[in-house]
């Protein structure tokens, strides 16, 4: 195969499936203009505030994408790249895009609720309780691994850690400048992004060096503040931004891939069970989902979608394109990654096609991807190898950034609902205990601080990685069952919905044997608390999957 027919493929297969698969979802869903949405009734200007769709778009994907549909193709194509790409493809179409558009939607008809919340209501309350749980730990763990991802680009390539954090300046100047003194959207859109540009090319002559721990405690500060301040400071404005440099990495990687033509020499299959995680053999089924999580399908969405999304959806119409386009967009991302990759991944990982066995396959690196993508670039734009990489980077960092500060918020979210849940008592929540502890800027540093925390002890990266991606992956399969008695018993009154039964129990025998195999093949070699997480995200699984039958044997609640 060539990078032009993997490309066109892509194409095709996603329209296609936009067109026909989610209009029927859709349908299933009845969306309905009419329907007053949560931004608008419950305006607050801190987390609920409508905004038009392609700035609400440009949050959601900004946000659901972070580095993920890069990070894990580049460690997946380990095991070839026609398993990498057939997980991403079908993946992202069948589950991800599902998942995604029904956590927004559900979210948006119980008044921006989160999904944990959602299933509490939908199944019984203690339901809540348990989801909360997973979710929180989940977000650590997220946090843990992008916090990884970021510090380290940013000691390795100082220009993107300089672009960085002009870009956060450039983000709070337009939102200022939109939302309080009201400038048109459009004349703050050139605003920004000509800023933007000039500091990407402003960042070449002023690197910002520091050592990656230095970074670490950096990016604690960054995401805790980012997490509480109102969303119209910073999250709504760099989010946007931050769509119109992903649109231009699209394009350019897309074109520019299909227009070389050139051969796949990476191999379409090495091993089944290549050295994918933590150095050890890691059979392609269950782990792949451990690896390639974002680009494919990521419970990390639902989070989003139902977090800060629904707050700010302003037409019920636009769940389709922003939740179930915007994980089709995803995967087309990912798409670029394995097509980069599987031109020019043998050159730059110096890696040789007669490599001895498979230890020979080693993990390539967020840099060896940049230097591949800038290679495509190179030939067909004539783009500098040099400015490349830096732009690749920066896109890598300014998404994984966005995928930080997001979840320390919905971390926050997630620890203020759950105490809420656990102290019941009216006077208990009136105390000093329960106030300090629920505190918006307490609930973002606790999360924040642990999640960091397991970014230095955590051990090897794809350790850390596939570990993120074992809660992540299996908070959409319990997400997805919460979206099946959603469907079910709610929408289409106790009659089964396939298109969420069939992938949510597929997605959850598959994590749940994956996280068996992370537990007894890394046990003795990841630290202490991942897989202590890891034990307890299996117990809640097993009761969340219990609970699921339970409520869908009992259909629609009276």
């Amino acid at each position: 195969m060539s990078t032009t027919l993997m490309i066109v493929l892509a194409v095709v297969i996603y329209v296609a499936v936009y067109l026909i698969y989610g209009k029927r979802v859709a349908r299933i869903a009845k969306l309905d203009a009419k329907n007053v949405t949560p931004a608008h009734r419950l305006f607050d200007g801190v987390d609920y505030v409508p905004a038009k769709w392609p700035v609400v778009f440009g949050h959601h994907f900004a946000s659901i994408a972070g580095a993920g549909p890069i990070v894990g193709p580049i460690v997946g194509i380990t095991w070839g790249w026609a398993p990498a790409i057939l997980w991403i493809w079908f993946g992202n179409a069948f589950i991800g895009a599902v998942h995604d558009f029904m956590a927004l939607l559900s979210s948006v008809r119980y008044d921006g609720r989160s999904v944990q919340w959602i299933a509490g209501e939908v199944m019984k309350p203690r339901v809540a309780v348990i989801f909360g749980i997973f979710v929180w730990i989940a977000m650590v763990l997220v946090i843990a691994a992008f916090t990884n991802v970021v510090s380290g680009l940013f000691a390795s390539i100082p220009p993107v850690a300089t672009a960085s954090i002009l870009f956060i300046v450039i983000a709070i100047i337009i939102g200022y400048l939109l939302y309080w003194k009201k400038q048109s959207l459009v004349a703050m859109t050139i605003l920004g992004l000509v800023l933007l540009v000039a500091a990407i090319i402003g960042s070449q002559s002023i690197p910002i060096v520091a050592e990656k721990m230095t970074w670490i405690w950096v990016l604690l500060v960054y995401i805790i503040l980012a997490a509480a301040l109102p969303v119209t400071i910073l999250l709504q404005p760099r989010d946007y931004l931050n769509a119109y440099l992903l649109v231009a990495f699209l394009a350019i990687g897309g074109v520019a891939f299909l227009l070389i033509n050139a051969p796949l020499t990476w191999p379409a299959f090495t091993s089944f069970s290549a050295y994918t995680i933590g150095g050890q053999p890691s059979p392609f089924w269950p782990t792949v989902p451990l690896v390639i999580a974002c680009g494919s399908l990521s419970g990390f969405h639902a989070v989003v979608g139902s977090g800060t999304t629904s707050k700010m959806l302003d037409n019920e119409l636009h769940a389709l394109r922003i939740g179930y386009g915007g994980m089709l967009t995803e995967g087309f991302l990912s798409t670029i990654v394995i097509a980069s990759l599987g031109a020019f991944g043998l050159k730059v990982a110096g890696v040789k096609a007669a490599a001895v066995g498979v230890a020979g396959w080693t993990n390539l690196g967020i840099a060896n991807f940049s230097e591949a993508y800038a290679m495509g670039a190179n030939q067909a734009f004539g783009m500098s190898i040099d400015f490349g990489m830096t732009f690749a980077s920066l896109v890598i960092c300014a998404f994984a950034l966005t995928s930080l500060d997001t979840t320390c918020r919905l971390g926050r979210f997630a620890w203020q609902d759950l105490l809420g849940r656990i102290v019941t008592s009216p006077s208990s929540q009136a105390g000093g205990g329960f106030k300090f502890f629920t505190n918006k800027w307490v609930a973002s540093a606790i999360a924040g601080g642990v999640g960091v925390y397991m970014a230095t002890t955590g051990g090897v990266f794809s350790a850390i990685w596939a570990a993120f991606g074992a809660a992540n992956q299996m908070l959409a399969a319990v997400a997805l069952m919460g979206a099946c008695v959603f469907s079910t018993n709610v929408l289409r009154g106790g009659q089964k919905c396939w298109v969420t039964l069939i992938p949510a129990f597929f997605l959850w025998v598959t994590v749940f044997a994956a996280m068996i195999w992370y537990i007894v093949a890394l046990g003795s070699t990841a630290s202490p608390l991942t897989v202590g997480f890891m034990v307890i995200l299996v117990v809640l699984a097993v009761i969340l999957l219990i609970e699921t039958v339970a409520a869908l044997k009992r259909g629609p609640q009276k």
